[in-house]
């Protein structure tokens, strides 16, 4: 099979012929029909991730797939050949603490495919049926590869009541973009979407957001206050990791707020801890992955009443063989781009 691999620990991969996987007992050989690039991939690519060790070279990696079921391992319970499934990329173990406790996404013991184990930038891919979430029709195999990442934007944004709040997206790559749709169909009153892109900004406007503004222009916060309030916003949910964006969106939310942060600063932050978190008292909350799986059910049940239409943020789409062009669409300044999608 063809697949996209990283072959040096450098900036970079390559296009080439892999074995087709094996599969274990307890898993799935899917016929991949389409990937999107996540932020994951992003920085395997880029080579931006310290803690991504592959467990040998070459590594096809690709974290956000779907596809077609080919074969099941004898373990495979609930599965046959022709299932059209999307991946859940979060391999839990089931047995730590945090999986006996309704917590997968953030089990002890947590692998990620196309991190650890090879991924879906490939024909064909091996996947633990625990992961594998089985689509029931084909009203939304068109978007099977992007939800994952939409899931992840569910979490973020309705792990907490937002009805008739005020809410700040900050960063709108496609989850921020995703969660702008999901914060209006959740009920918010007021979203503000903040990202230096002119390009993305003009998508989350088609997304749901009611503003959206430069977070690096002068005047951002005092136009932030002019739309929430005085006080600030209700809520912010953190997108980008950008530790300007970062500081901006504290001062920007209302004493007593709820922080949620979901991107992932390259460095370390310097932040007015006391100022702006502990005498504010502002409900700082992470955000890893999805709840596996009510984020998947709450997701499923948004698409398909057409609460939220995603599909405004998918905005290329290119073979496995174009792969480059694509990697440098997301990795250019000027960020024309919303979600990428790759196709065998």
């Amino acid at each position: 099979m063809k697949a996209i691999v990283k072959t040096s620990r450098a900036r970079g991969a390559d296009y080439r012929d892999m074995e087709v996987p094996v599969i274990n007992k307890d898993e799935l050989l899917i016929r991949v029909t389409a990937a999107s690039i996540s932020p994951g991939d992003l920085c395997v690519y880029n080579w931006t991730a310290p803690s991504f060790t592959p467990p040998s070279l070459p590594f096809i990696f690709g974290q956000d797939f779907c596809g077609e079921v080919v074969e099941t391992g004898s373990l495979a319970k609930g599965f046959e050949k022709g299932d059209f499934i999307s991946v859940e990329s979060h391999i839990f173990c089931g047995v730590c603490g945090q999986c006996r406790n309704d917590q997968r996404h953030i089990c002890q013991n947590l692998r990620v495919i196309g991190r650890d184990i090879p991924g879906g930038l490939a024909e064909y891919a091996a996947v633990p049926a625990r992961c594998a979430w089985k689509h029931t029709d084909d009203t939304l195999k068109d978007i099977g590869a992007v939800m994952g990442p939409f899931g992840s934007s569910v979490h973020a944004v309705l792990a907490e009541d937002i009805v008739g709040k005020t809410v700040v997206i900050s960063g709108c790559a496609p989850q921020g973009l995703f969660a702008a749709g999901i914060a209006k169909a959740g009920g918010a009153r007021k979203i503000i979407a903040l990202d230096p892109s002119l390009y993305r900004r003009r998508l989350a406007l088609k997304m749901g957001a009611g503003i959206a503004l430069d977070p690096s222009a002068k005047d951002c916060l005092h136009k932030i206050a002019k739309v929430c309030g005085a006080e600030g916003a209700d809520a912010v949910v953190e997108m980008s990791g950008a530790a300007g964006a970062v500081e901006l969106c504290l001062k920007a939310l209302r004493p007593g707020g709820r922080f949620v942060a979901f991107g992932l600063p390259l460095t370390n932050l310097s932040i007015d801890y006391a100022g702006d978190i502990v005498r504010r008292g502002i409900r700082l909350e992470g955000i890893s992955g999805r709840e596996i799986f009510r984020s998947w059910y709450k997701m499923e049940s948004l698409l398909k009443s057409g609460a939220v239409n995603p599909r405004p943020a998918v905005t290329h789409a290119f073979s496995f063989k174009n792969f480059r062009k694509a990697f440098d669409l997301i990795n250019s300044r000027e960020k024309k781009c919303g979600k990428v999608i790759l196709t065998p």
